[in-house]
């Protein structure tokens, strides 16, 4: 597996990499819905969501008090509501986070999703996958791999005409 630096990684076209990935990934599947991971992953869950006409089983999730950080960190400033308005159980769920790191995020996603039913399956999308992981935990649909230097952080950021773009932040853990 190759690693695109981060410095060169074009959100938008790894955003059109990705709907294809998913789109080929769903066909044929049971009741398929989008989950996105607020904040990042919501808004590429909700532009998948529209692309692949299932804007009807769209929902979101903020993990805020499912992550096993909560007794350390506390509750972040701004907590976004968990929203899904159709039936789990049963459903082929695409879960969508903008950057997979640790893996603990999407943990915290799984226990929350399954506090609303049980699915038939949960595929894993992730625009970028920068590898570093604390539990075992790979995407099923991923755009680009890439490596930051200790300290960063990759950010998904979308524009008010819905454009995706990464940038790197420093001092991050």
């Amino acid at each position: 597996m190759s690693h695109t630096d981060p410095q060169q990684l074009d959100a938008e076209a790894l955003y059109a990499s990705l709907l294809e990935q998913v789109k080929a990934g769903i066909a044929g599947a049971s009741e398929p819905a989008i989950v996105g991971i607020h904040s990042g992953g919501a808004w590429i869950a909700e532009r998948l969501a529209k692309d692949l006409g299932l804007s009807a089983r769209l929902g979101v999730l903020d993990v805020s008090f499912y992550r096993d950080d909560y007794a350390k960190k506390g509750l972040p400033a701004e907590v976004k509501p968990t929203h899904i308005g159709f039936d789990v159980t049963g459903a082929s769920i695409v879960l969508v986070d903008d950057v997979l790191y640790t893996g603990r995020t999407t943990r915290a996603a799984i226990n929350e999703l399954f506090d609303y039913g049980r699915p038939a399956r949960i595929m894993l999308a992730a625009l970028v996958d920068r590898g570093e992981r604390q539990l075992p935990v790979a995407a099923d649909f991923v755009a680009a791999h890439t490596r930051c230097a200790p300290g960063q952080a990759l950010r998904l950021a979308q524009a008010g005409d819905g454009k995706f773009s990464l940038t790197i932040e420093q001092n991050h853990a």
